[in-house]
């Protein structure tokens, strides 16, 4: 397995309002890695942040999509409970010369600056 380096994209998604503290990480057997985190939604910027790195990762234009994918996951919630609790986010590496650095490097060049700046978050509806 190789050894994959998070600790930049860790430290950066730590500074975006709303993501939680805990990040778990890890590499596929395929030699992709992956982040799963959760995002504090009663914060009131979670749609705010869910919605600029579903637009970054996923779609950031027809023709510039980022070898990565960012998506909810949960466990059953009749079995455990709603979403402040049991939601949460993956973001997915889909080829293995993507490193968790370059991700941080489109994050960092299209989100808010500061990243922790919340007033920079704000988006008039």
């Amino acid at each position: 397995m190789k050894h994959v380096d998070f600790k930049e994209i860790l430290d950066f998604l730590k500074r975006i309002p709303g993501i939680n503290q805990s990040i778990g990480t890890g590499v596929y057997e395929d030699q992709n890695w992956w982040l799963k985190f959760s995002i504090d939604i009663d914060n009131d910027l979670a749609w705010n942040v869910v919605q600029e790195l579903g637009h970054i990762i996923n779609y950031l234009s027809l023709n510039e999509r980022l070898p990565a994918s960012f998506y909810p996951v949960s466990a059953p919630p009749y079995l455990n409970g709603g979403p402040k609790d049991f939601l949460q986010w993956v973001i997915e590496s889909k080829q293995i010369d993507f490193t968790p650095q370059d991700l941080k490097k489109w994050l960092e060049s299209r989100l808010p600056d500061p990243v922790d700046d919340i007033n920079e978050w704000k988006i008039d509806d």
